[in-house]
């Protein structure tokens, strides 16, 4: 089976280190899907906006390997527990597919064609997409649904600090700015490397930022939010 990108959707993320774990946990990011050429019929999404959620069917484009593993640890798991590749959502699998369910905020149209306007994302910028279809809640929600080893999961609440006001002051919008709050509070950092001793940063590029933060106990600091373009 011959299997192409119908479309690229665009998002925030020029990298794959702080995009959120699983779609919908942050309702403020956004992203656009813009229709590759041979898919730009408006027929095409004819009906479509009388849904408000959408599945996308996408491509993790920097886990491609040539091996497969039947086995991997999940990062949730502290890194060190081994777990069915297919009773996860590791990236790392046989055909490198992922499902996110978004929300569908509107439908342009222009000279490029339909162009979807989503919310609650979880890929990379410039990420493949290979389908979209609509979610239909009578059929994909399951109220009697068991969530496995999941359950076991303990967050921590992570209160986030901008003793600089970094960004607040920043370029980003308030949009932006809260969705950027949000994503801090869901710990970006890997839950195997997760030292609280205050003094290591982590960072990640969001926007045209280099978020740089320290962590001591459940207080997250931004500390270094210099503009990189």
């Amino acid at each position: 089976m011959n299997i192409e990108p119908i479309a690229h959707i665009n998002t925030d993320f020029p990298t794959k280190f702080g995009v959120p774990r699983q779609s919908g946990l942050i309702s403020d990011l956004n992203g656009t899907i813009i229709f590759e050429p041979h898919y730009r019929d408006p027929e095409a999404v004819k009906g479509l906006s009388g849904f408000n959620y959408i599945w996308l069917l996408w491509d993790f484009s920097m886990a491609h390997r040539k091996d497969w593993s039947a086995t991997v640890c999940p990062p949730r798991l502290g890194g060190k527990t081994h777990v069915g590749v297919f009773a996860t959502r590791s990236p790392f699998r046989p055909n490198n597919i992922g499902l996110s369910s978004v929300r569908l905020e509107s439908i342009e149209y222009s000279d490029k064609g339909p162009i979807l306007h989503v919310s609650g994302i979880d890929m990379m910028d410039n990420t493949p997409i290979y389908d979209i279809k609509p979610y239909i809640a009578a059929y994909d929600a399951h109220n009697d649904a068991v969530d496995g080893f999941t359950d076991s999961i303990v967050d921590i609440d992570i209160k986030v600090e901008d003793p600089k006001g970094l960004i607040a002051n920043s370029m980003l919008s308030k949009e932006q700015q809260h969705a950027l709050i949000a994503l801090l509070k869901e710990d970006p950092r890997p839950r195997f490397d997760a030292a609280n001793d205050g003094i290591r940063k982590y960072g990640f590029y969001y926007c045209d930022y280099d978020v740089r933060f320290t962590v001591l106990g459940d207080i997250l600091t931004i500390v270094e939010m210099p503009k990189v373009r």
